[in-house]
């Protein structure tokens, strides 16, 4: 740790003072203040804490000036103070950051001097003073900072920052609907290139998952999930008297009601098969005579009871072996496969056939023999293939080699 000289300027002298009082206190006992002290304690030390914030980025973007470190090597200011004060590079790159921006915003940085405003509201205020397009006259866009500063009185950073939106109509009214327009769409833009889902199976029965969705389409996943979590719901679904769980909990089972609702008919195709699940089980297990696992095209197993239970949703294909099935066999009559034929190759296939292709879904249905050399349209002379492999056995570079336990390999022909 580097230590201070003796302190000559009046800021170092005014930090070595106020080290020097908590010092003083730092082992002082708290009990014996009463709830109105401690209340107008406690506002101060907030407001202190404010004032210091802007004090150390003060300094720190001095730091950064005089590049303070480079004697030891540090690549910047802000590297050389995490380094000394174990803080993590982006508050010590923050704290510059924040003394930089404060020196074009000279009203921000009085009011947080001054403890009026906290730091986390003096970001959002440069945030949208910054924002304004740089033909807004000089003094509107001061007025526009003093508004936001005057907001800061009774909203925190976040209610501040959703009203910062609106700052444009302070400096030109007339135009502020159209920029709110353009502002909201570079915004959707931006959110429909940032969605994200990511999810793995721990193979323990549970599926974690995460992911970033358009404010609007989370608004309506929440709206429809808040119906299907409301207790009136629970209440009809599972009778009176249940205890309705906790929101996270009961949003997750709303989604699970969601997923088993969502109509079979309105799914898009993959494959040529509708993207529904499909539950392959015995015949006995469907009646309770036995119970053995379900098994999910995708390859994971789940209980008797839940096999038995998905397999009356309308959404959800039953497989029933040794039970009537539909109709695999068309022969030559036709070119492609049913929609049925493509599931039982599923079921059957579980995945690519290629060796060393663990994918399991989009799957396409391939001819042995192709239909136009004599090739049946039956589940026999069927195979599932993922899109590349599906492409590798037509490209005239390959030679395809079915193998006698269904699996198939390419080989580049020389």
């Amino acid at each position: 740790m580097t230590a201070m000289t003796t302190p000559r300027h009046r800021v170092s002298v005014a930090v070595a003072r106020m080290r020097g009082a908590a010092d003083a206190v730092a082992d002082a006992s708290v009990w014996s203040m009463d709830a109105i002290e401690t209340a107008g304690t406690l506002i101060e030390l907030t407001r202190l804490e404010a004032q210091v914030c802007e004090l150390k980025a003060r300094v720190a973007a001095h730091a950064e000036e005089l590049h303070v470190g480079q004697n030891v090597g540090a690549s910047s200011a802000a590297n050389w103070l995490a380094h000394e004060t174990r803080a993590t590079r982006s508050a010590a790159y923050a704290a510059v950051r924040l003394g930089r921006d404060l020196e074009g915003h000279s009203l921000t940085r009085e009011a947080l001097a001054a403890g009026r405003v906290l730091a986390d509201q003096a970001r959002v205020v440069i945030r949208w003073v910054e924002d304004l397009p740089s033909t807004v006259p000089a003094g509107k866009v001061a007025a526009a900072e003093a508004h936001l500063l005057e907001l800061a009185r009774h909203h925190d950073a976040t209610a501040l920052n959703r009203l910062g939106k609106h700052l444009f109509e302070v400096v030109a009214p007339e135009e502020a609907d159209a920029r709110e327009a353009a502002l909201l769409a570079k915004e959707e833009a931006a959110a429909a290139k940032a969605c994200r889902l990511t999810g793995y199976d721990d193979g323990h029965g549970k599926a974690h998952f995460r992911g970033t969705l358009p404010s609007y389409h989370w608004a309506a996943l929440r709206k429809m999930l808040g119906a299907l979590a409301a207790p009136r719901h629970q209440a009809a679904t599972q009778g009176p008297g249940v205890e309705r769980p906790e929101t996270p909990e009961a949003l997750g089972r709303a989604l699970c009601e969601l997923i088993e609702r969502y109509p079979a008919d309105q799914l898009p195709t993959t494959g040529g098969v509708s993207a529904t699940a499909v539950v392959l089980l015995d015949l006995d297990v469907l009646l309770g005579r036995l119970e053995k696992a379900g098994v999910l095209d995708t390859g994971e197993k789940i209980s008797p009871a839940l096999a038995r239970r998905l397999a009356c949703q309308a959404g959800i294909i039953p497989v029933v072996l040794d039970g009537d099935s539909q109709p695999l066999d068309v022969g030559r009559k036709r070119r492609l496969f049913t929609e049925a034929q493509r599931t039982a190759m599923l079921v059957r296939d579980r995945g690519c056939r290629a060796q060393g292709c663990d994918r399991t879904t989009g799957l396409h249905a391939h001819h042995k023999t192709r239909w136009t050399d004599g090739g049946h349209t039956d589940l026999a002379d069927g195979i599932s293939l993922c899109p590349w492999h599906h492409a590798r056995a037509h490209d005239t570079n390959y030679r395809t080699t079915h193998h006698p336990n269904g699996d198939v390999t390419f080989h580049r022909r020389t």
